[in-house]
């Protein structure tokens, strides 16, 4: 399933975090964008309904934990993307992004690891 951009958003405060009240990821997303509490709480109960979180009930608080991996989602989400702007041509989005991005000489090496890693296998 694919997530909303909200509740990427949300997914990544819980990635990095781990488990968290609905009070804590907002204050974490309220650094950046201006979001309301019950926005928050609404987009997380949907979330949970969705199977995108898991929610540990203790009284009236809830702990929220992330139900998909970020690697799973991340990998889910750029299939969809180079099948849909790169008409399945994962060569033409490495080179579109390499031609509108300054590379840093360790990104160049990284890369260059990763083809020789995937010509070998």
């Amino acid at each position: 399933m694919k997530p909303t951009d909200a509740e990427l958003e949300i997914l990544h405060v819980l990635w990095a975090k781990g488990p968290s009240t609905v009070r804590q990821v907002h204050e974490t997303l309220s650094q950046n964008r201006d979001i309301g509490y019950t926005t928050a709480l609404k987009l997380m109960q949907i979330m949970h309904e969705k199977r995108l979180l898991s929610r540990e009930e203790d009284g009236r608080s809830h702990t929220y934990t992330a139900a998909v991996s970020q690697e799973d989602t991340q990998r889910g989400l750029v299939d969809r993307f180079v099948e849909t702007a790169f008409r399945g041509s994962a060569s033409k989005l490495v080179m579109q992004v390499l031609g509108q991005h300054k590379t840093s000489r360790e990104e160049l090496d990284e890369i260059k690891k990763l083809l020789d890693n995937l010509d070998r296998d």
